[in-house]
């Protein structure tokens, strides 16, 4: 009789682990903003739904500059929409922050990410180390070691750089290599009377790069680099004064209606299977104990000019119009 009240007390308690963790499952729509590149952010998205199929997503994709225009409307008309922001740069993170925007995760798993990929109050994560170097065509007669080789004779009106006015990376780029510490704030004025051009985010750079229109563009890594796999005639290098990054941030906002599942997604991006489809998908992931896709140098053995989000987000806006009144709106 004993072993049958313990049997059948066994089976009641394992009855109601499987109904409480079935409730916890996270469930119901959550909606994703994201500057993530379409097929990036669609393959994102349906490996999150396979682990979590009662989540349902609802996606809105667009350059990090064109997203937070959209989230920063809704915020002034008091209804924002996203549970989930997922863009380019900690600087607009850092902004979002300062307005006190975005929840604080304490108990989001961070042991196997290096302490500069998330912000130590845990309100936005690093998903990935994106850097920015250039982009050369291999019809060019010269390939770029330095920076400074884009303000070069053979260089002009060679050139195509990504504008800050819709990507965060460009941002950061033009703060980093416009701090006093690389090359100060004439550089970017050196590339304009050098006839470099601008496009509008780093999809238009391959564009006129893999496109014979220009020589030499200023972009991402992981598009030159799966370009080149894929028989694209480019190829990426990494300057010797090293190069700027972004870690592709993920946060949950204080708005978010559906904050369980908005968790969920964080943790999935950061765990090992979420970093391994990422460096299946062409990025250096954020983790340490995840390899690094081919093509691409150890995370370790990159150079990367250091920059401080909080002050470039204070400067942002007077960056954008000085690159406006460079290289056009």
């Amino acid at each position: 009789m004993i072993s049958r009240l313990t049997g059948a007390a066994v089976l009641l308690a394992a009855m109601v682990a499987l109904r409480t963790a079935a409730a916890a499952e996270p469930a119901g729509p959550l909606v994703l903003y994201t500057s993530q590149p379409d097929k990036i952010a669609a393959e994102t998205v349906d490996a999150f739904t396979k682990r979590y199929p009662k989540v349902k997503v609802e996606t809105f994709r667009s350059g990090t500059t064109e997203v937070m225009n959209k989230l920063q409307a809704e915020l002034a008309g008091g209804a924002p929409r996203p549970d989930v922001l997922f863009i380019a740069d900690a600087v607009t993170m850092e902004q979002l922050k300062a307005d006190k925007r975005l929840t604080a995760l304490p108990d989001v798993d961070v042991a196997a990410l290096p302490p500069e990929a998330y912000d130590p109050d845990r309100t936005y994560f690093g998903s990935k180390l994106i850097t920015t170097g250039i982009m050369v065509n291999a019809a060019a007669a010269k390939r770029p070691s330095s920076w400074k080789d884009l303000l070069a004779p053979d260089a002009k009106g060679q050139v195509v750089v990504p504008s800050p006015l819709y990507s965060g990376a460009a941002l950061i780029h033009m703060a980093t290599l416009s701090d006093e510490r690389v090359f100060g704030p004439g550089y970017f004025a050196d590339l304009a009377r050098n006839g470099a051009t601008a496009a509008r985010g780093n999809g238009a750079v391959l564009s006129a790069v893999a496109g014979g229109q220009r020589l030499y563009g200023v972009a991402v890594d992981f598009m030159a680099l799966n370009a080149k796999q894929k028989g694209s005639p480019v190829d990426f290098v990494f300057p010797e004064e090293g190069v700027t990054a972004v870690t592709e941030p993920v946060a949950v906002l204080q708005t978010a209606k559906n904050p369980d599942a908005a968790h969920a997604f964080i943790d999935f991006v950061l765990s090992k299977d979420g970093q391994e489809l990422a460096a299946r998908q062409g990025f250096l992931p954020a983790r340490k104990d995840v390899a690094p896709p081919a093509g691409f140098p150890p995370a370790d053995k990159l150079k990367i000019l250091s920059i401080d989000a909080g002050k470039v987000a204070a400067r942002g806006e007077e960056l954008k119009k000085t690159f406006a009144d460079l290289f056009g709106g």
